[in-house]
């Protein structure tokens, strides 16, 4: 399956923080989730993706293409939506356009004015009158009036209200009908990626943990909760963290199968969410 980013072995010293040894492939024609706690290293490893940010070592591979000989041509392919805001404040959308269309040779007028009454965008208003929604929306039909093959959202819902965050998902997944489009997704409101995701890529502190297909995550991961007495030093070990309390445990596993051999049916077995598996990791480390 032919692979849109892939970063092999990646190093990124700051201080008190490292992203350590990062590899991870994103394929062509799904969508991607990112996910990982604040300072988890997230936007750093997105503006590696995006060539803002080099990396110390390792290698980064776009459309199967590096930036030191295709820069120009990567960037064209890739749409990306930022959770900061990335426009001149004292122009109108209108301006905008007229500033950015030059850089994409495959800009399409008719796929933009598409956008922007689908958005229902005013072309000319000043950019900072425009709420938070309305800038991602601005966003988004900027990426996608140059017909991005590669989508690359940076908490693009953040600080939105619940109607705009579906809005903005089901638009997503109308662009998904196109299988040439490829989008990844970094997030810390993991209940998003519910309903798009096709794969989940988890990095805790820098390293990465897993990529798995979502519906993998299911059969691979559960929550287990039981009493004390079945805990003991060689049960312990086939969870990724406990929380005890004084009535039992609830614990993460990250090999459901061998739960049900151990323990029977001496405990309860719960399909995690995705919270559920960054709470108990950062806790496990």
């Amino acid at each position: 399956m032919e692979s849109v980013i892939e970063l092999q072995h990646i190093q990124k010293s700051f201080k008190g923080f490292q992203i350590k040894d990062l590899s991870i492939n994103v394929k062509k024609g799904f969508v991607t989730g990112f996910i990982g706690g604040n300072g988890a290293g997230k936007s750093t490893t997105i503006k590696m993706i995006m060539n803002l940010l080099q990396q110390d070592s390792g290698t980064i591979s776009i459309f199967g293409k590096s930036y030191k000989k295709h820069e120009k041509e990567i960037k064209e392919r890739i749409g990306f939506v930022y959770d900061e805001n990335i426009f001149y404040e004292n122009i109108t959308l209108k301006d905008m356009k007229r500033i950015i269309k030059p850089a994409y040779k495959n800009w399409d007028d008719k796929a933009f004015q598409q956008y922007i009454e689908q958005f229902e965008l005013p072309l000319n208003k000043n950019m900072k009158t425009f709420s938070k929604g309305m800038k991602m929306k601005a966003s988004l039909a900027i990426a996608l009036a140059h017909h991005a093959e590669l989508i690359i959202m940076d908490e693009p819902t953040s600080g939105l209200d619940p109607i705009f965050r579906r809005e903005l998902l089901n638009i997503l997944h109308e662009l998904m009908q196109d299988e040439e489009k490829t989008i990844f997704f970094s997030t810390h409101i993991t209940t998003d990626l519910d309903r798009i995701a096709d794969y989940i890529t988890f990095i805790h502190q820098g390293e990465h943990i897993f990529t798995k297909e979502f519906y993998k995550i299911e059969e691979d991961y559960a929550v287990v909760k039981g009493t004390l007495d079945l805990l003991d030093r060689e049960t312990e070990q086939e969870f990724v963290s406990i929380r005890k309390t004084n009535s039992g445990f609830e614990a993460l596993a990250n090999e459901k199968h061998r739960i049900k051999t151990i323990f029977g049916d001496t405990v309860v077995v719960e399909k995690p969410t995705l919270e559920d598996i960054m709470y108990y990791t950062k806790k496990g480390w």
